[in-house]
């Protein structure tokens, strides 16, 4: 029979992952269970996706606010720190930032603006223009902020953050100095000491700040890389791809987990004998057309994946060919020569016309934002995903 079904995503339901449980385990189990209550089969290169959150969920790698603050203490010596370009989040920042707070007497909070770097918003650029400000050469006081704007609440969460993080940080016994800035740089003419705790372009923030005569320049990425007194800890990212776990704990990025990925697939190739790939996911890289938000809030979609994910599409614009190369075609004839040209396509179509408009994004990337849909955010339960077909074009039967 004609294949009828291209690319299949499934939401897997797994049991409440705790400190310890053995994931590997539960993972392989919850597929091959959902496979016989729904009746499908696995396929060689299927794709088994686990959300990072139940990765760290069974590593146990969380930090209390306290021990955040002893690291930021010991980093900066507990005096007046720039913190610079967070993003506006309840939960991905707060918690941090109460943890940094108590690890210093004064924060400068220098905030970018109308946005965040993931696209929350602070101000809209109307209210720039009315203003005739250019946010990237002016540089604003909180009072002339007020003055200008007022209070702002965020679109979807009804928050006023710059009223929300000064609270926060006072309550922690700090003082706070709110300024609104794009350019770096503007934060050493506040102090030396600076925590980057953008995301995307932290490499590049803390170079210009050192460069520039920044004495101790750090990034989120820098804060927690080592366990202190036996808390949670991650070698690569730090506090970056962080959740609030409790109001006086975060959860953080799941630290090297190369091994899960690749015990899952070897338990699957012996208890099915399917090749199937594997990889951890976190935050889809997509963007909100709406909102404007930008997902990616993790330092990265997937922190590990197996081999087989390694690279991008190698696929060919089937519209294009149907409308260039085989316009004079229809019905069967069509069918079979578009075929034949994915048949004997170049392994490498990097730069080819019939390949234009295909995505060019890594195939992690790709994968993990549907899988980040397909997962949800809230209570769907379904922390697995399985996605069939990815890999297969249209000659598959």
């Amino acid at each position: 029979m004609e294949r009828r079904v291209g690319t299949v995503s499934r939401g897997i339901r797994c049991p409440i992952i705790r400190e310890g449980d053995n994931l590997a385990e539960i993972v392989v189990d919850s597929v091959i269970k959902a496979g016989e209550s729904d009746g499908f089969q696995l396929r060689d290169r299927d794709v088994i996706a686990v959300t990072e959150s139940v990765v760290a969920r069974s590593q146990g790698n969380y930090v209390s606010v306290d021990t955040i603050g002893e690291d930021v203490r010991r980093k900066f010596g507990g005096e007046t720190v720039g913190v610079i370009f967070p993003i506006l989040s309840r939960n991905r920042f707060a918690i941090c930032l109460k943890g940094i707070a108590r690890g210093v007497k004064k924060i400068v909070l220098m905030l970018s603006y109308p946005r965040d770097e993931v696209g929350n918003e602070l101000l809209t650029l109307d209210q720039l223009d009315e203003r005739e400000i250019d946010p990237y050469a002016t540089v604003l006081t909180l009072e002339q902020y007020r003055e200008y704007f007022g209070a702002n609440l965020h679109p979807f969460t009804g928050v006023d953050y710059v009223q929300y993080y000064s609270d926060l940080i006072k309550a922690e016994g700090a003082e706070v100095e709110v300024i609104f800035a794009n350019q770096a740089k503007e934060i050493l003419n506040h102090t030396k000491n600076v925590l980057c705790c953008d995301i995307h372009t932290r490499k590049r923030t803390k170079r210009i700040l050192k460069a520039l005569g920044g004495e101790k320049v750090y990034g989120l990425d820098d804060i927690m890389t080592e366990s202190i007194n036996g808390s949670g800890y991650n070698s690569q990212y730090g506090l970056l791809g962080s959740n609030k776990a409790t109001e006086n704990s975060v959860k953080l990025f799941p630290n090297d987990c190369t091994d899960l990925v690749s015990e899952i697939q070897a338990s699957i190739l012996e208890k099915t004998g399917k090749h199937v790939e594997v990889m951890v996911y976190g935050d889809g890289a997509f963007k909100d057309p709406v909102g404007q938000i930008w997902e990616l809030a993790d330092p990265t979609v997937s922190p590990a994946s197996t081999e087989g994910l390694k690279g991008t599409p190698n696929e060919l614009k089937l519209k294009y060919l149907a409308d260039n190369d085989f316009s004079q075609l229809s019905g069967a004839a069509l069918r079979e020569a578009i075929s034949n040209r994915i048949r004997e396509k170049d392994k490498n179509l990097v730069g080819k016309m019939e390949s234009e408009g295909t995505t060019p994004r890594q195939l992690t990337d790709l994968i993990g934002s549907l899988c980040d849909l397909t997962s949800g955010s809230g209570d769907k339960g379904t922390p697995v995903v399985l996605v069939q077909g990815y890999f297969d074009n249209y000659t598959n039967d």
